[in-house]
This record gives C-alpha cells, structure tokens and sequence, in this order.
C-alpha cells in the first residue's frame, strides 16, 4: 500500500496569557517606562515530535483524552494551521469535518454551503451538482436546506456537515468526533456510509471518544497523550492501553465545569459513579455483591421524556450489554426543569473477575434522540471471594468468560431396572 499522508516530527506550539508575537503601540511604551519587570511567557506544546504514515484506503483511529492534541493535528493536515516544526506530506484531495461549523458561512444557505465547500475542496460547480441531492437526503434535511445554516441545531449542523464530507470526491478524510452530535439512527448512517467509503479505497482519519465505533472501523490505531504518540499499532491494544491508564481508571467523574460537562440544551450532566451495596463510591465489587451505577444531572427544559443509558464493556471495549431506565413514571412523563439522580442496580454473582467500563448517555424517543454520550467512562473492577462455593465451587484454576452468572442447578439420580431373561 502507498503512503498518502506522511507525518515527521510535527510539533505545534502555542502562546499562552497573551504573549502573541506581535506589539501594539501601547505595549512598547508600557515596556520602555518599566524595563524591570520581565513578563514570564508561558507556553503550550500542543504537539512534540509526532511521526507516522497513513496508507491509501486505510481507516486510522486516534484516540486520547480532552487537550492530547488529536483536533491540532488535523487541524495541522488539513492545512487550517500550521505547524512550528516539522512536516506533513499529503498525496490527494482532502475533505475535513472538524468542530461543528468548521468551513460553513453562518449567513448562507445549506444549500450555498454545499457548493462552498465543494469549491474549497476544488470541485467544479456541475460535480457538486451531480451529488447536490443525494447530499441534502442524507443528511435529511431537505425542508431546511435553503435556510440560512446560523438558525440550525447542533445536529442540523453535523448531518449536513457530515454529508458535505462524504458525498464530494475527496480521497482523505479527516473526521473529528462525526458521532458526537445527531440522534442514534443517524449516528449509524454515519458509520455505514465511513465503510462504504473504505470499501472504495478512500483514506480516513477518524478521531473520537466512541471506543466501539473506532474498533470496529479501525484496524490500526494511535494513541495520543500531552502531544505525543505512546501508542500505536493494532486498534483493540491502542485501546486496551487508552482505557488501562490511570487517569482513565475512574470510579467517579464530577463535572465542576458545566462548560466541560456532557451534554445538549436539554439535559446536562453533573456526576457518574461506581456504588456499592451501602451506596458508598467505590471502585471494587465484591463479585457476589451488587453493582450500583448513578448519575446526577441537571434537567435545563422542561417537557422532555429523558431516559438514561448505560452501556457496558470490556476492558478490550467489547460492548457486554446496554441497560435503559424503563421503569415507573420517567418512560412516559416529561421531566420538569431540576437536578435528578438515577441508579441502576446488577445483581450479584453476574460478572466475571476483571476490569469493565460503564458509558452513559440520555435520549429521549419520538424521535429518537441522544443528547449526550459521556467521552470518557467510569470502570469497577469485581474481584473473588474467598472460599466461593456459588459459582466457582472448590475449583482455584481459571473460569473464562465476561460473565459468570448465579444458575439454579437440578440434578436426579435416575436409576433404571432391566430384566435379565433365562
């Protein structure tokens, strides 16, 4: 396979408190009149000396938590910035979907921002035609097409900024959490159209915090943190070492930030964490005892029917099971604005030993709608207890498996009679 992006010790450097490089008038004087106070500048390495190929029809995911550097470096290959040292070499066309907004022109249309953006990819005006309504379909927004894009959602806005980028004849692609925005059945389309897109030998770069969306498109795989590269190689080792560090293995997340914190003009949440049987936080479960997951969050409008999600995985992000709080009243009553707190509880003796992630998200039906899904999730580790004589009886070796539920055992001796003839 041909390499078509080639990255070789690209570092990015920025200013911080307000050391810029440039001087106004004001800032000359101010410095003649006070020689003596030295202003300390501070500065951010976004990126230090990252190096690694991308080859032609191939899909790489980057992962890494919030300020790794991923949104800069494609930022950097799709030429929006530059770098402060090294070099990146692209071969082919290049269409990006980064921050919401990125590329369209608030004033114009849908349908203006379509051709605006094929033309910066440069397209001529009869190729975008050719592709103009199957765009618009796919990103469903056929009744708002001709508005202008600033009177748009944040999903209006990512369906047809995600359409824009796959539709028009780009051989690269780079992708900044494309999954984050947009309800769960768009959020599929998005995938099934990223394996088209592979299946016709175009290259992507997919960064996201959705770990089962980048195993399951991505067979290589870079791991990101400060702005260097710890990791990289196959996508389920890149993860299994993305989950494994310590500031991912997290029993409780509380978001003092509400800027910071998950979540859409509807809900937002506050806090998640691992319980246990005394409701007290804690990250190891006995694995006879229960296992509580709660979230605290904050109703911002009312009249919506908010239904929280936990989806469960493996330490190798192998998605076990997703859970919805489908009991009593909250299924079918909108909620008033306020803060609530929802548990749900696992019983007992139903995972194995080891490490297992919790995500959550809040959706509401009629239409479908995800109004947030946590970028980085909770973890509790279930461990033996001595002399377990309910699932593993008297024997010390090793039960494989994720789960390993209590069964109800029956056992008859049934004994038959035969007759002997003489």
């Amino acid at each position: 396979m041909s390499v078509v992006i080639s990255v070789e010790k690209i570092s990015k450097k920025f200013d911080l408190h307000g050391t810029q490089s440039w001087k106004t008038l004001r800032d000359t004087l101010t410095g003649f009149f006070q020689r003596s106070s030295k202003r300390e500048e501070k500065v951010l390495w976004a990126l230090r000396d990252v190096s690694f190929n991308v080859y032609e029809g191939e899909i790489l995911g980057i992962v890494g938590h919030n300020g790794a550097g991923k949104s800069t470096l494609l930022k950097i290959l799709s030429r929006i910035i530059k770098p402060t040292s090294g070099v990146a070499r692209i071969r082919g066309r290049i269409g990006t979907l980064l921050e919401v907004g990125t590329g369209f022109h608030q004033e114009l249309s849908g349908r203006e921002n379509i051709f605006l953006n094929g033309a910066i990819l440069g397209m001529k005006r009869k190729e975008i035609e050719k592709k103009l309504d199957e765009i618009i379909a796919f990103a469903e927004m056929e009744n708002f097409i001709d508005e202008p894009v600033k009177f748009y959602s944040s999903g209006m806005f990512m369906r047809l900024a995600f359409s824009v980028a796959a539709h028009l004849d780009a051989e690269i692609l780079l992708l900044d959490e494309v999954l984050a925005v947009g309800d769960v059945n768009f959020q599929h389309k998005c995938l099934d159209k990223m394996k088209e897109i592979m299946n016709q030998g175009r290259t992507i770069l997919f960064v996201s915090h959705n770990m089962s969306a980048v195993t399951r498109l991505c067979h290589r795989a870079i791991l990101l943190e400060k702005g260097r590269i710890v990791a990289e190689g196959d996508t389920r080792e890149v993860v299994k070492t993305y989950l494994g560090s310590d500031w991912r293995t997290r029993f409780d997340r509380e978001w003092e930030n509400y800027v910071q914190a998950p979540q859409s003009e509807v809900v937002r949440l506050k806090r998640m964490r691992i319980i246990n049987k005394d409701r007290q936080t804690s990250g190891s479960i006995a694995i006879n005892e229960p296992v509580g997951v709660e979230i605290t969050y904050e109703v911002l409008e009312d009249g919506h029917i908010l239904i929280p999600n936990f989806h469960f995985f493996t330490q190798d992000w192998y998605q076990i099971f997703a859970i919805q709080d489908v009991a009593g009243k909250w299924r079918v009553t909108p909620r008033q604005k306020g803060t609530y707190v929802t548990t749900a509880w696992l019983n007992g003796n139903l995972f194995n030993e080891g490490r297992f992630f919790v995500e959550v998200a809040i959706s509401s039906h009629s239409p479908n709608r995800v109004h947030f899904r946590t970028n980085e999730p909770v973890s509790f580790e279930i461990f033996e207890i001595p002399n377990n004589f309910y699932t593993r009886g008297d024997y010390m070796g090793h039960i494989p498996g994720v789960l390993r539920p209590l069964a109800q055992w029956e056992t008859e001796c049934c004994q038959f009679r035969m007759k002997s003839s003489s």
